[in-house]
């Protein structure tokens, strides 16, 4: 926890200037990240939602919309994470970073908050539609964004974190296979008790989870004290990932 504590502001900025420059020139590959959520919502929301009907009592496009916005929170997050590893890897971008008063704790920090707004990029556009669509429904919704952020804190982590362990490209296989169930599993489309018990224990380990039951609350109007504790398990996740990805960039570039 001392490398964190070694964050100073304009070190993480640095990083944060740094990349909004660089995306200046290429904002498309972010905008594009919007549509994603938007084509599940339309295709399952309301396509399949005609014969799906309701769910515990709401339409099945209100009972996935929550879960669609935790999801681009966290995808924006972790695809913006996995450009440290072309940055690590071979552009040598650290290296010449750290070469300046700027730390591994900067790069760790800046490059997570840099992760974190551009999954609030697709959260806010996407809360802008739902919200257009009728299917937000409480006026709790509007903790959805720091929400959403906290969730891309996590995300973005752990994202940077796992960034520092992959070998070579092959290694984003390991990322599409965990994150891909996790998108298709953790109540995103159907409520935690259609599934086996055993594999309902599977599932509410998992952050994704948790974003979603945050989310899903506040949007329908009926957060209560475990959303607390969806909350603190985020919370701890993103400190977490700070913390390793903090070392590993430490070990990897100054040791």
């Amino acid at each position: 926890m001392s490398a964190i504590a070694a964050v100073t502001a304009g070190g993480a900025r640095f990083l944060l200037e740094r990349n909004l420059m660089v995306y200046r020139r290429i904002w498309l590959v972010i905008f594009s990240g919007f549509f994603e959520p938007l084509f599940y919502l339309f295709s399952m929301g309301f396509g399949l939602g005609h014969f799906v009907g309701h769910v515990n009592g709401i339409s099945y496009a209100s009972f996935i919309a929550p879960a669609l916005l935790a999801s681009s929170a966290m995808n924006g997050a972790i695809y913006d994470a996995t450009n440290v590893f072309w940055k690590l890897r071979y552009a040598k971008v650290y290296d010449a970073i750290l070469s300046t008063p700027v730390g591994p704790a900067d790069v760790a920090v800046g490059e997570s908050v840099w992760a974190v707004f551009r999954g609030l990029i697709y959260s806010f556009g996407f809360l802008i539609v739902i919200a257009a669509l009728g299917l937000v429904h409480s006026w709790w919704a509007l903790l959805a964004l720091p929400a959403a952020a906290l969730i891309g804190s996590a995300f973005a982590g752990l994202g940077v974190a796992a960034m520092t362990y992959f070998r070579s490209w092959q290694d984003f296989e390991l990322l599409a296979l965990v994150q891909l169930p996790m998108f298709l599993f953790s109540t995103t489309f159907y409520p935690i008790t259609v599934y086996p018990h055993a594999i309902q224990w599977i599932v509410r380990v998992t952050p994704l989870y948790h974003a979603i039951q945050l989310l899903r609350t506040l949007i329908l109007g009926s957060p209560g004290l475990p959303q607390l504790g969806d909350a603190a398990y985020l919370a701890v996740l993103a400190a977490v990932g700070i913390v390793i990805a903090t070392r590993r960039i430490h070990r990897q570039l100054l040791s």
